[in-house]
């Protein structure tokens, strides 16, 4: 195997999981991208990164970029004698915005982009489920790999991933608070048993939900409706909480995105216009189109 000569860039989406009752199984590309330039060296590890969670992440090989790398060259057959990895991070991190997928998924996608002929070594189905196993759930990695809207799960450890058709119409707007939350704390809040109505109401409006994004927005308020783990989290982001239900009151189509603590509403047409001005004081509001490329090498 060998490596190419010069750099790489890689660029990947944020992405929005769950949309409301689609737990664990739904995910959104959204236009936000982390963006990633990499090059192999004759030794070491050098890393830069700027940008959101900047101050916070570590330089060596515990960052996640470097593991996933790492994980896609063990795939591929060998590591490199050293890298130089530069981030460029404008996914907020901890917000429930998927900068963890992105992560993982950019940096799969760089180390086989630093390979010559990578993309025959570990083809995208194959970089896809490496991204899965290395993130726990296919939810937020798979919208980051193939963009779009995309249907995943898993059977006995088995990740697949169904992408489909997004109404052209539709977009998001996310209003993302200015604290964080740990997608650990927002799962432990989440009972082991829910009642059987929840989960059969949860399963009409997640099947609803695929046919109002591919073409009948009209009922995206109805198909967002959750049951099954939004209100158990409302101790871990009661700002969040309040705020879906102030808009749903409204007519919008609200949801935590992820597990929070940011809020994501999905609109279409003209009821896009205000929606970022409900944004509370001190949250940064976006208007952000479906992301239909997934990651992308440069």
């Amino acid at each position: 195997m060998g490596f190419v000569d010069g750099a790489v860039t890689v660029s990947v989406p944020a992405t929005s999981a769950n949309l409301g009752p689609g737990y664990d199984c739904l995910g959104l590309a959204l236009g936000l991208r982390d963006t990633l330039v990499g090059e192999v060296v004759a030794a070491g590890l050098e890393v830069d990164v700027e940008g959101e969670g900047a101050d916070g992440i570590p330089r060596d090989d515990s960052h996640l970029v470097v593991r996933a790398m790492h994980a896609a060259f063990d795939e591929m057959g060998e590591r490199p004698p050293g890298l130089r990895l530069r981030c460029t991070n404008r996914i907020p991190h901890a917000r429930g915005l998927g900068s963890s997928s992105a992560a993982i998924v950019g940096g799969i996608a760089l180390a086989r982009g630093l390979v010559a002929g990578g993309s025959l070594l570990l083809d995208d189905d194959a970089a896809f489920r490496l991204a899965a196993r290395i993130e726990g759930h296919p939810d937020n990695v798979a919208p980051a790999w193939y963009g779009g809207f995309v249907i995943s799960g898993h059977d006995d450890g088995d990740f697949w991933a169904v992408g489909s058709s997004v109404d052209p119409r539709v977009s998001a707007v996310v209003m993302v608070p200015p604290h964080a939350l740990s997608t650990e704390t927002a799962r432990g809040l989440l009972p082991d048993v829910v009642p059987h109505a929840d989960a059969a109401a949860d399963a009409a409006r997640t099947a609803l939900l695929v046919a109002a994004l591919a073409g009948q927005p009209e009922h995206l308020l109805r198909a967002t409706h959750d049951l099954l783990h939004q209100d158990y989290r409302r101790p871990a982001m009661p700002e969040s909480l309040e705020l879906v239900d102030r808009l749903r009151v409204a007519g919008l189509a609200a949801v935590v995105s992820g597990a929070g603590p940011t809020v994501l509403v999905l609109c279409a047409g003209h009821q896009c216009g205000d929606v970022a001005a409900h944004a509370p004081e001190g949250w940064w509001p976006a208007s952000l189109s479906v992301d239909l490329d997934g990651v992308r090498v440069e």
